[in-house]
């Protein structure tokens, strides 16, 4: 699969439908009472200097008998472990076989190539699309026969809800923060580029691919003499305005930048392919109704399961937002806003639970989501999770105080990792050498300086960078403890 690199809120959500899954497992699959298990994990979490800040349970994955646990109702931020199950929430709702699919349909009649009406782009929610798959629909369109078109060129992203961003305490110019929407590109992200020249900086923005490097207008940076903030955002008549302290530059380098007109950035990236095909299209505008007409060409992402996989490994938020949102739309057949979608989702997986999660988002990126280790691996633990999950987690290795693997196979560990500033999860398996399978959870979180973290305005505030090494080395020391024991 392709992918690039790198208090609760109140308010609506109506009930999912839940019928079809009267049959779940109900709270008998939270841990049973808890077993002597002779462990330093106190001593551990106290070394760590992490007392009353973690909880966790490590429970038999087939009895429940929980082996060690410290906190374990104890709510947490749940971080990108909740895209564990957002995955589980699509697969069971979407199918393992679905498939986003963008089209490009013909709103009007073709003569001899040329379509008197006009050109639609019309997404599905696919969050993985990339520059080089729409270089293909391109390709695609000209095999179509098509040569001009003398009406407009249209966008379509009404597939989805749309969202501004996924969540807005995040700082403007983090990617891991994008809009999302019916069409969708490269992550909704830009690749914004500067190198120095002489007292200047030519910059460039583009959406760039591993073969293509299509210029966009649809984002714009301009240089500004000032040392903080690092960047400012505004929107613009269709068009992403930022600016970048010149202090904060060093002489050339490159980071993304998230968009926040999705459609209008894939219609325009889309353009420049069908331009490089002899098809001429106008600057593309919003279309509100949905596209009729004939489909001239399409693209399908790939399975779900492999999306899913994907999303579990590298963590991608707008991939876990939009199965999400699908996810809700295929139950519920209505469109809903995020926060309506993932209360929903809380409902929808508590019988696998026991317990009361909150989510606030699909991806776990914000930290209003609240979820106890232990109805975490009550989740885990039921064989329809186990059996859907286990082959999506992606193995954690165990390793050193200095991150070198460990040597020797002591235990095969498949988890889901969840990381914001001074907050940690870790959630999954781990199958002993004596074939012994375990469910467990871990979460971690100092919400007092996470706050004053935020109010510091840094993308890493002072002292979150040691925060969260010393969590996930804690996090690693219980692993190669329950490993052993």
């Amino acid at each position: 699969m392709r992918l690039s690199r790198r208090a609760m809120l109140a308010g609506a959500g109506a009930t999912l439908a839940t019928g079809a899954w009267a049959d779940a497992p109900l709270t008998s699959l939270r841990p049973r009472a808890r077993v002597a298990f002779a462990n330093p994990s106190e001593r551990m979490i106290a070394a760590a200097g992490l007392s009353d800040k973690v909880g966790f349970v490590i429970a038999d994955a087939r009895t429940g008998n929980i082996l060690d646990s410290v906190a374990p109702d104890r709510l947490h931020p749940p971080a990108s472990v909740t895209k564990a199950v957002t995955a589980f929430y699509a697969l069971r709702s979407l199918g393992a076989g679905y498939r986003f699919e963008t089209r490009v349909f013909a709103d009007g009649q073709i003569k001899n190539g040329i379509l008197h009406g006009n050109l639609i782009l019309a997404g599905g929610g696919d969050p993985n699309l990339q520059t080089d798959d729409l270089a293909a629909l391109a390709a695609d369109l000209k095999k179509s026969g098509l040569t001009e078109v003398r009406g407009d060129f249209l966008v379509w992203d009404k597939a989805l809800v749309h969202l501004d961003v996924i969540d807005r305490t995040q700082l403007d110019h983090v990617g891991y923060n994008p809009s999302i929407g019916g069409l969708n590109l490269n992550f909704n992200r830009v690749h914004f580029e500067w190198k120095q020249q002489g007292a200047d900086f030519i910059t460039t923005l583009d959406a760039r691919s591993e073969n293509f490097r299509p210029a966009v207008t649809t984002a714009k940076v301009r240089i500004v003499d000032r040392a903080v903030p690092v960047f400012t955002y505004r929107a613009g008549q269709g068009v992403d305005e930022w600016t970048v302290a010149r202090a904060a530059l060093n002489a050339e380098g490159s980071r993304w930048l998230p968009v926040r007109n999705p459609a209008l950035y894939a219609g325009e990236v889309f353009a420049t392919f069908a331009r490089s095909q002899g098809i001429v299209l106008k600057y593309p505008r919003k279309q509100e109704q949905a596209p009729q007409g004939n489909v001239l060409a399409r693209f399908q992402s790939a399975p779900l399961p492999d999306m899913l996989r994907g999303m579990l490994r590298y963590s991608t938020n707008i991939t876990a937002e939009a199965v999400g949102l699908s996810a809700t739309q295929a139950l519920t057949g209505q469109k809903r806003d995020l926060q309506a979608s993932a209360q929903g989702m809380a409902r929808w997986a508590q019988p696998w639970m026991g317990g009361a999660p909150f989510f606030a988002d699909h991806s776990g990126l914000g930290d209003m989501s609240r979820l106890s280790a232990a109805d975490m691996v009550a989740m885990l633990r039921a064989d329809d999770v186990q059996r859907t999950l286990l082959p999506l987690l992606r193995t954690i290795p165990l390793v050193d105080a200095q991150g070198r693997t460990l040597p020797g196979p002591k235990a095969e560990i498949r988890a889901k990792t969840g990381t914001l500033n001074f907050v940690s999860a870790l959630a999954g398996y781990l199958r002993r050498d004596d074939g012994r399978d375990l469910a467990f959870a871990f979460f971690a979180a100092d919400m007092d300086a996470r706050k004053a973290g935020k109010r510091s305005g840094e993308e890493t505030p002072r002292g979150a960078r040691g925060w969260n090494t010393q969590a996930r080395r804690l996090q690693q020391q219980l692993l190669q403890h329950w490993a052993a024991a």
